[in-house]
């Protein structure tokens, strides 16, 4: 199993899942709305805008479980990152990853040893990172306070683009 088959829901409340990802890097965020984390949204933008012509995506996933940083609605989560950050990356339905309720993609992501410390586990915080090669299969780990201009994550996208 990798991370393509697993079923989720876009922001809006579609079905979907990330096999239309099948055969292109991806990174998969954590995000919230009222995080000191979430100028990180601008820099997830020009990350996408910069290598999504290469076939890479950032992809959000609003999550509340971080000191209730995420409480709006769908339309409003909407809204924020669009008036804001003017974001064009998808964003899925609000989810848990932490906890009884986890999200069966985070079960998945968070097997993954974080690069630079060893982690494993339980999400830190809003904005933890996990990168995702082309096959599905998650390849590395970047803690919340990883910058998405960090030259590591940069290097780690372009070594999967260049398979």
């Amino acid at each position: 199993m990798t991370v393509h088959d697993i079923p989720l829901n876009t922001l809006e409340g579609s079905s979907a899942s990330l096999a239309e990802f099948d055969g292109s890097p991806i990174l998969i965020v954590n995000v919230a709305s009222a995080c000191g984390l979430t100028p990180q949204y601008e820099g997830l933008q020009k990350l996408h805008d910069t290598y999504s012509d290469q076939g890479f995506s950032v992809l959000g996933f609003p999550c509340n479980q971080f000191g209730e940083q995420e409480p709006g609605t769908a339309a409003e989560i909407r809204e924020f990152c669009d008036s804001n950050y003017s974001v064009t990356f998808p964003l899925y339905e609000k989810i848990e990853v932490n906890g009884d309720g986890r999200h069966a993609l985070y079960e998945e992501l968070t097997a993954t040893v974080d690069v630079a410390d060893g982690h494993t586990g339980d999400i830190r915080w809003n904005f933890e990172k996990f990168l995702v090669g082309a096959d599905g299969e998650v390849v590395a780990r970047f803690g919340p306070m990883v910058a998405p201009d960090d030259e590591a994550l940069v290097a780690a996208i372009e070594s999967q683009l260049a398979r």
